[in-house]
């Protein structure tokens, strides 16, 4: 499925009045992935939807498993006043791919990861910045220390998302 493909089904879907499952997925579900969950849970708390999502985040990898979120992370969403306290890193497995309607990954590598976690399942799974009809990777704050690209990409993201498939914003 192509990634317009993906997009109409989620269209239909919110069209029908279902709830939509998404999950964010990054390396180690200690920076991006909380990130996009979180503030996507804000977003659309704020739009007054928050009853038609099921929203959650994981890792590709088991390096991070059982640790909060990231400090800088944290510290960027409290600006906002949104809060992450309770989250621990836990890594995708198929039955995510099942369970999600859309599997959003913040670069090149996690899709590729996503997939194989998915047994090869991939017409669920984009990138990101592909909401914003950009291929670019969103850039990993524990490599770059810069959380504020981060959060800006993170948002346009969900910002697209919410615009593109649920007609909100």
């Amino acid at each position: 499925m192509s990634f317009s493909s993906l997009q109409l089904q989620l269209q239909r879907k919110w069209d029908r009045g279902e709830t939509l499952t998404v999950c964010f997925v990054c390396h180690g579900n200690i920076c991006r992935s909380p990130m996009g969950e979180f503030l996507f849970k804000d977003m659309v708390s704020r739009a007054g939807v928050s009853d038609r999502f099921n929203i959650y985040s994981r890792a590709t990898s088991t390096e991070e498993i059982g640790n909060p979120v990231h400090y800088g992370t944290r510290n960027k969403l409290a600006r906002y006043n949104i809060s992450c306290d309770g989250h621990r890193a836990t890594q995708m497995t198929a039955s995510d791919y099942e369970k999600s309607d859309v599997l959003i990954g913040m670069d090149r590598a996690n899709v590729s990861n996503m997939v194989r976690l998915s047994n090869g399942q991939s017409e669920k799974i984009c990138k990101m910045l592909e909401w914003t009809g950009s291929s670019r990777d969103v850039a990993d704050p524990w490599y770059t220390d810069n959380f504020d690209d981060t959060y800006d990409d993170i948002l346009a993201g969900c910002t697209a998302f919410l615009q593109k498939v649920c007609n909100i914003g």
